[in-house]
C-alpha cells in the first residue's frame, strides 16, 4: 500500500457566497475545492438536484474513489450494479474502477456533498458540462476529455431500468 501525502500549506476555506456555481435548477453545482487547491488530496463540489433530476450518468474513475454524502433529500446512487437509495446523513463511497451514477429520487430533491480522492482537476469538467447545456459544445465532446478528467462513461442496465 502506498501513502499519498498531499502538498499544500494553507487551510482551504471556501465560503458559500464565494463558491462558483455552474448550472441552474434542476441541477446546480457549487465548485468548492479543486485538486490544485488541496495539493492533490481531493476535489469536492456540492450538487443540488430538484424534482428527481439526474446528477451524473453511469461512469467510472480509474484512479479515484468518489464519496457521496447526502446533506438533505433523497438520492439514488448506482454502485456497480446495485442502486442504493440514500437519505440525509447517509454516506456512500465508490472505489476506483466501479461504475456509479447518481440522481435525486423521482419526485424528490437531493443535496449532496461529493468528494473525489485523490483529487482530479474537475472544475473545468463541470464548466464543460455547462457549455453543453447552453448548446456551446456537443454532448459527444465529453468523449474527447474522458482521460483528462478520469471520467469514463458506460451503459448500465440496472441504472437504465431504474431511471428509464
Amino acid at each position: 500500500m502506498s501513502l499519498f501525502v498531499p502538498k499544500f500549506e494553507e487551510s482551504v476555506i471556501v465560503r458559500e457566497a464565494e463558491a462558483e456555481v455552474v448550472g441552474r435548477a434542476p441541477t446546480t453545482i457549487r465548485l468548492l475545492a479543486d485538486s490544485s487547491a488541496t495539493g492533490g488530496a481531493l476535489s469536492t463540489q456540492r450538487v443540488t438536484l430538484k424534482g428527481g433530476a439526474d446528477g451524473a450518468k453511469p461512469h467510472w474513475h480509474d484512479n479515484s474513489a468518489e464519496m457521496f454524502f447526502l446533506l438533505d433529500g433523497a438520492a439514488d446512487i448506482l454502485s456497480g450494479e446495485d442502486i442504493v437509495t440514500a437519505g440525509p446523513g447517509d454516506l456512500v463511497i465508490v472505489p476506483p474502477g466501479k461504475p456509479h451514477a447518481f440522481a435525486a429520487v423521482p419526485g424528490a430533491d437531493a443535496d449532496l456533498l461529493i468528494v473525489i480522492t485523490p483529487g482530479v482537476e474537475r472544475f473545468e469538467y463541470f464548466r464543460h458540462l455547462q457549455r453543453i447545456a447552453l448548446g456551446e459544445a456537443t454532448p459527444e465532446s465529453l468523449l474527447e476529455v474522458q482521460d483528462l478528467y478520469d471520467n469514463h462513461f458506460l451503459r448500465s442496465e440496472a441504472w437504465e431500468g431504474r431511471r428509464g
